[in-house]
């Protein structure tokens, strides 16, 4: 599903327009990002957890010359899905 298409389901299922729905969603999205900028989590309970951790440096290789190099540790942000979306992609809902 590509954004637009998620609008305009928030604009069907909450009676708001495209436009209303388009910022609700956007708002949404920025405050996410602003929440994992500053490292902090956000659950949303029955869906799942976005966090941010830390990928520790490793040693890999070049593969152009094949010589080591160290990739340097890195932040990312990671979705944690929960346990009632978990369960309803693998259809074991109840």
């Amino acid at each position: 599903m590509k954004k637009i298409e998620l609008v305009k389901e928030i604009a069907r299922n909450t009676n708001l327009s495209q436009n209303q729905a388009a910022q609700a969603l956007e708002a949404t999205i920025d405050i996410i990002k602003t929440a994992l900028r500053k490292k902090e989590e956000i659950r949303l309970v029955g869906f799942g957890s976005f966090k941010v951790t830390t990928r520790q440096s490793r040693m890999g290789v070049n593969p152009q010359t094949k010589k080591a190099i160290k990739i340097p540790a890195t932040n990312v942000a990671k979705f944690v899905p929960g346990k009632e979306l978990k369960d309803m992609v693998n259809h074991n809902r109840k």
